[in-house]
């Protein structure tokens, strides 16, 4: 826990004046297997981190919306819950558009929530892949959904905090982040279908076989609301209209060449090619994992990357760099994790190597001119959850 979290009630009191009423918390994700598969409607398998956005909450009774956060400039915001309006109609809230966004999607799905004073301390790196943004949409519905009693369950929770994230903030994101910070249970990975978001908690318990699970941030940030990512979704929209699906998650592996020759745009090929290879790649995954070979999940998880690298063009050379050091070591496979255009990746690999690996990669980003990375152990951890009584 880091000093900011140990502070945060101190913290509460210091900026509004009076006590909190209780404290909730979210966590960052990796996400194993499953790149640009959730808003195709297909397989996901993400793991919650030990990072955490946390929250210390109090109800007001005047229809205001106060937030603050220790990681953020400019000390509080305050909103009336009454004036939220999406980003595209005018919100210039910053970092606050967030929560205001997890405020404005209860309200409108007919849940009453009222004012609330808000304050945040979080451990999850921003600008990483490893989904910061949700952990704080969670964290913040979960305290209202408690605060307010509202009685949601997980998988409605994240789909309201994902509306947040698409139609308030703007951001065309599916629901992997938010289901994997509201859902995920500590020592699993979370095997996730997105159309209808079944889903299973698979044991994964590297330290039982001599395995790790490295996270690497390249330090590069990545902006996902620049128009990169939303032009990706465009084309895989434009596939799925050229083959006649409902989405890609519907476009068979057998019949993908057929596919592939009915789309006349070579891009939007590319994207369809990834999805649709994508999705099998997370059944391969599943089934190793079930069948306890998990050592093989390694060529996987690299030739995820190579389709994220050359079918949808979401690398960048820190990324691959990272890739090619881990694997050229002896990782057992490794691949970049998150939306892309920077952010981490993940290495799979025998604990023996976790030192030997990590000092190539910072040897070696040092040596391209690159910031040096950070590298720390993904442990599959605990999801959405009150932390106070």
């Amino acid at each position: 826990m880091s000093a900011t979290t140990a502070g945060g009630a101190f913290r509460f009191r210091e900026i509004y004046e009076r006590e909190p009423e209780g404290a909730w918390g979210a966590p960052g994700r990796v996400n194993l297997i499953g790149e640009h598969t959730d808003y195709n409607e297909g397989f996901v398998m993400p793991l919650a981190l030990p990072h955490l956005c946390r929250v210390e909450a109090a109800r007001r009774d005047d229809g205001v919306l106060r937030v603050h956060s220790s990681d953020q400039p400019g000390g509080v915001v305050e909103l009336t819950l009454d004036g939220l309006a999406p980003v595209a109609e005018g919100f210039a809230g910053g970092w606050a558009a967030y929560p205001a966004g997890v405020a404005w999607s209860l309200r409108t799905a007919g849940h009453r929530v009222g004012g609330a004073d808000l304050h945040f301390e979080s451990t999850v790196p921003t600008g990483a892949g490893l989904s910061s943004s949700a952990a704080l949409e969670v964290s913040t519905g979960l305290a209202l959904d408690d605060l307010y009693g509202l009685g949601l369950d997980r998988p409605s929770l994240a789909e309201v905090c994902r509306r947040a994230e698409n139609e308030f903030v703007g951001v065309p994101s599916g629901i992997l982040d938010q289901m994997a910070a509201a859902c995920c249970t500590e020592g699993h990975a979370l095997y996730l279908d997105t159309r209808d978001l079944q889903r299973r908690q698979v044991p994964f318990d590297l330290a039982l076989e001599g395995l790790r699970l490295l996270v690497v941030d390249t330090r590069v940030t990545h902006e996902l609301g620049d128009g990169a990512y939303a032009e990706r979704r465009r084309g895989c929209e434009a596939g799925a209209a050229a083959l006649g699906v409902r989405a890609l998650r519907d476009v068979p592996l057998d019949g993908l060449d057929e596919a592939l020759g009915r789309i006349e745009d070579p891009v939007v090929r590319r994207y369809v090619h990834h999805v649709v290879t994508e999705n099998d790649r997370v059944r391969q995954v599943i089934a190793l994992l079930d069948a306890g070979e998990t050592r093989a999940v390694g060529p996987v998880l690299t030739a995820g990357h190579r389709s994220l690298r050359d079918d949808f063009a979401v690398s960048c050379p820190e990324l691959d760099l990272v890739v090619e050091v881990a694997v050229d070591r002896g990782a057992l496979g490794a691949r970049m994790t998150g939306g892309g255009f920077g952010g981490s990746a993940i290495v799979l690999l025998d604990e023996v190597l976790v030192d030997d690996v990590r000092e190539a990669l910072v040897l070696a980003f040092a040596e391209a001119g690159y910031a040096e990375p950070e590298v720390f152990e993904a442990v599959p951890s605990a999801g959405a959850r009150r932390l106070t009584p």
